[in-house]
């Protein structure tokens, strides 16, 4: 079942110059909710749309740290629970804990990365027009607005470069 989607415009664009220009003038009037395609990944469409940072890495982060707390925590406690000593050095000696840490640092790390992609991948997906040359070529901008405010966004649209600009209902 295909979600249906709301009237707007779709405008095609060959240069990503021109697409990430419509992209800021489109934000200049007020337009917020429009869905951008592209062949591959750009930065200068990505900081015109105004995408943030992902925040998949704090959760490496802390599932880095969390491992390494838990690798030495765990490691010490076993150690003082059955204390052998080994050359003289002290029972909770750091030193030969450091591989464990180091391993459950990677494994806690890289466990909360996929818990991160996750939950940061499950977003409100906005419904939009489509063409398949948006996965070879052009670069596509969908703008829902309502039938009086189209003349002014196809104005904006074709003045800033597009190759196509169609009215999809």
């Amino acid at each position: 079942m295909s979600k249906t989607h709301p009237g707007g415009l779709l405008a095609a664009f060959t240069q990503v110059d021109a697409a990430a220009g419509a992209i800021r003038e489109l934000k200049e009037m007020g337009y917020k909710d429009f869905t951008v395609y592209t062949p591959v990944p750009n930065h200068e469409i990505a900081d015109a749309v105004g995408h943030k940072v992902s925040s998949v890495r704090l959760w490496t982060l802390i599932g880095g740290l969390t491992g390494m707390s838990l690798g030495f925590l765990m490691s010490i406690w076993m150690s003082l629970d059955y204390p052998l000593i080994v050359g003289g050095k002290p029972i909770p000696s750091w030193m030969p804990y450091v591989v464990i840490s180091f391993e459950l640092t990677i494994l806690l790390g890289a466990l909360a990365t996929i818990a991160g992609l996750i939950v940061h991948s499950v977003r409100d997906t906005k419904p939009g027009a489509f063409d398949g040359r948006f996965t070879d070529d052009m670069i596509g901008i969908f703008v829902p607005c309502p039938v009086e405010r189209r003349p002014a966004v196809e104005q904006l649209l074709q003045s800033s470069g597009a190759a196509e600009v169609r009215v999809e209902t």
